[in-house]
């Protein structure tokens, strides 16, 4: 009796399981990323690049209205201006990074391009379609983040460069990541709700005011003559990811306890999450 094989193209196809479309969403994401990468991180590097290019280079060698300014921010740091701004930069850098990544494609894929039904259609569901995009744009922030690096370490004047140390590896790499991953489904958050129209609102309503207040160019601990701001601010997540940033870059300077920034950024990632899940569910299928 005589074999008959099988041909191959008979062989049955080959079913995309979940972990597979979502990592080949990832490596088109990253893809994209690759081609576009000047465009993409030239915004995210222009504005802590000038900045200390102003604080820590030009202020410092003029000597002008600044030093007092900085030499204020910087008391008790056990360092220069530059020292506080470091973690407040890289922090900043994430989370705008974050947002700016996932509200623009998705305003084109919800609104003008309508590209999202497409996207809607992969052996994928729309819950997990929104993670895919939380998920992609939070490497962007990442990335983003560890970019401003260099420019902080390595533009200042003699005598003015920042004083790092790493206290502890795994707080900075956990706040990294969960910094990136929260702000990234806050941005999908805003984008699933805002109308297209009023995105340029956002800008100067939500996303200025968080940074000029988000502990940026100073420490939480140094509001404390201003107890209703220094009570007010801290409904910015943008507070936690810089205190987090500071606590394992520059210990020697004021930082919230652990216990404060780390569980607001659990429990900010998994609400935003949540939250983002179901109005991005909620906005494909209406």
């Amino acid at each position: 009796m005589t074999a008959v094989s099988t041909p191959a193209s008979a062989a049955p196809p080959v079913r995309p399981t979940l972990p597979r479309t979502f990592l080949a969403m990832m490596a088109r994401e990253m893809r994209v990323l690759r081609k576009n990468f000047v465009a993409t991180f030239a915004r995210v590097l222009a504005q802590p690049l000038l900045f200390v290019f102003v604080f820590s280079y030009v202020l410092p060698k003029i000597g002008g209205a600044g030093a007092g300014t900085m030499s204020a921010a910087s008391r008790g740091s056990g360092g220069t201006f530059s020292t506080v701004l470091v973690p407040g930069l890289v922090g900043s850098a994430i989370v705008m990074q974050a947002i700016m990544a996932v509200i623009f494609p998705l305003m084109m894929e919800l609104n003008w391009q309508r590209s999202i039904t497409d996207r809607a259609l992969a052996p994928l569901s729309v819950p997990m379609l929104a993670f895919q995009k939380i998920t992609a744009a939070g490497v962007q922030a990442l990335i983003g983040g560890l970019l401003v690096f260099p420019c902080v370490l390595f533009v200042h004047a003699a005598g003015q460069g920042p004083k790092i140390h790493v206290s502890n590896w795994l707080t900075l790499v956990v706040v990294l990541v969960l910094g990136s991953l929260m702000s990234s489904a806050a941005g999908l958050w805003l984008g699933t709700l805002l109308d297209p129209q009023k995105v340029q609102m956002m800008f100067a309503l939500v996303l200025l005011p968080m940074s000029m207040l988000g502990c940026v160019y100073y420490p939480w601990a140094a509001m404390d003559h201003i107890r209703w701001l220094q009570i007010l601010v801290l409904v910015n997540p943008m507070v936690y990811v810089n205190e987090g940033l500071r606590a394992a870059l520059t210990p020697q300077v004021g930082h919230m306890s652990a216990w404060a920034y780390m569980s607001v950024l659990v429990v900010g990632t998994i609400l935003l999450t949540w939250l983002s899940m179901r109005t991005f569910t909620r906005r494909v299928l209406q």
